[in-house]
């Protein structure tokens, strides 16, 4: 990790890192838990799994507002937290009643409401705060993201391992100790928060960052910006993040297979026997987040040396590329699967190598659109223009979800999209392949006037 930050950035860090292994954890194993104990088709959890990830980075939009007008970062992300522990241990009540549908089917609805509705305080404000810890035109401000970014995957790395080698087993009762430790990292990572949020998530000063908006004037801690009135820039600027976040919509809608289709087919089409030892199927989802880790830095280290050679992309042009990348990672599988038909399965390699693609292409959108949404965000409206971020994701999951569900599976009519029948996986990873590259190509194409509305700050 860079030296020069402060030390409140590394508090949310490990805050971050335990709230994605809570959730990641509880991913990983969702579509399983509901195909293989609640015994529902694939389109039905997809449609359940889009709908609930869909909400969960939709309610972004209104925790920000409440930390905004009301709350403040710190007091929506204790109470977001504490609301998702609850959530993941009311998840870990429906799969211990898995085989009794009466008490199972009415918790999980109930644990996955909860789950967003914590997430929506939460999920917005931490990000949010990562940007308040430095002032404006800090320079390590893109860095400080990166390393929060990676604090994001090591939760995401751990949690299929955690969650997945206790719950996904072969035997539909242990799900329920997977969503059990979901719940575990969700309370340690609240404890964090609270333990250290009064020593070290302070400004130069010394004075607490994140209070409610009246205690912030009375505490005589009013940033740069925040009771001015917004002008034209300000405007050009917030109409930047709602245009990337339009395109990030289609970026994380081929992305969010990880959780939906690419698990399925993991489950019934990949070759996962290892020396005898057969390797969970929610254990590829760790793939992605270990290469975060893993790459982070070499991106990083590569953009700050074509940054010294006046040589660095622009925000649009390095979201572009990720598009490409995510579609070149959809080619690549789909070259694996072509001509297989659906009761062979095939080389974990070629699932690997797609996560590792996609790893890249994240790299070069989603730290970057992170660091460019606090960078443009108007100070008073920093929660709020980060749960618009977050909107788009939101979209795209439950988008993801829409799009898992034609999946073709063995034994059923072929799902039709567009008029065009998919009649096998080939077909159904070129629908990715296509989204991907279209988007990229008109992001990239839109770079010079969308870098100019940005004033030089992307």
């Amino acid at each position: 990790m860079n030296r020069g930050h402060p030390k409140g950035l590394y508090v949310l860090f490990y805050t971050e890192m335990w709230e994605r292994f809570s959730y990641y954890g509880m991913r990983a194993i969702l579509v399983l838990y509901m195909t293989k104990a609640l015994m529902f088709d694939v389109a039905h959890a997809s449609t359940i799994y889009g709908n609930f990830t869909g909400l969960a980075y939709l309610m972004p939009i209104a925790g920000g507002y409440i930390a905004d007008r009301w709350w403040g970062n710190r007091r929506s992300i204790l109470v977001g937290g504490a609301i998702m522990a609850l959530g993941q241990f009311i998840m870990f009540l429906s799969a211990s009643s898995w085989d009794n549908p009466a008490m199972a089917h009415p918790l999980l609805w109930t644990g996955l409401g909860v789950i967003i509705a914590g997430t929506g305080l939460f999920k917005a404000n931490i990000a949010s705060m990562v940007g308040s810890l430095y002032a404006p035109g800090d320079a390590k401000k893109d860095s400080a993201f990166t390393i929060f970014y990676m604090g994001i995957n090591i939760g995401a790395f751990l949690a299929p391992l955690v969650a997945g080698g206790l719950g996904d087993t072969g035997d539909p009762a242990d799900f329920r100790w997977g969503f059990l430790s979901a719940a575990i990292g969700m309370v340690i990572g609240t404890i964090v928060f609270q333990l250290n949020k009064d020593r070290h998530i302070i400004d130069a000063e010394g004075r607490p960052l994140g209070l409610p908006p009246a205690e912030n004037r009375k505490a005589g801690h009013v940033r740069e910006g925040h009771d001015t009135p917004m002008t034209r820039e300000d405007y050009e600027r917030v109409s930047v993040i709602f245009i990337l976040s339009f395109f990030v919509i289609f970026f994380w809608a081929c992305f969010e297979q990880a959780g939906a289709s690419l698990t399925v087919f993991a489950d019934r089409q990949t070759n996962r026997d290892v020396l005898g030892w057969t390797v969970p199927a929610s254990w590829f989802q760790s793939v992605n987040a270990v290469a975060i880790v893993l790459f982070a830095p070499v991106f990083a280290w590569l953009w700050g040396w074509l940054g010294k050679r006046n040589l660095d992309p622009s925000t649009p042009v390095k979201m572009s590329l990720g598009f490409f990348l995510l579609g070149i990672g959809y080619l690549v599988i789909a070259f694996g699967v072509q001509g297989v038909d659906p009761i062979t399965k095939v080389s974990m390699m070629w699932l690997v190598g797609l996560y590792l693609l996609h790893t890249f292409g994240e790299l070069c959108l989603s730290p970057i659109g992170l660091s460019a949404v606090s960078k443009l965000s108007p100070p008073k409206f920093a929660s709020l223009m980060m749960g618009v971020w977050y909107l788009a994701s939101s979209m795209a999951n439950k988008m993801a979800g829409v799009l898992s569900s034609f999946y073709p599976e063995e034994g059923m009519e072929p799902p039709v999209l567009l008029g065009f029948e998919i009649t096998g996986l080939h077909e159904f990873f070129i629908v990715f392949v296509a989204i991907s590259g279209v988007a990229g190509v008109v992001l990239f194409l839109l770079a010079r006037p969308i870098t100019k509305w940005g004033h030089g700050r992307i």
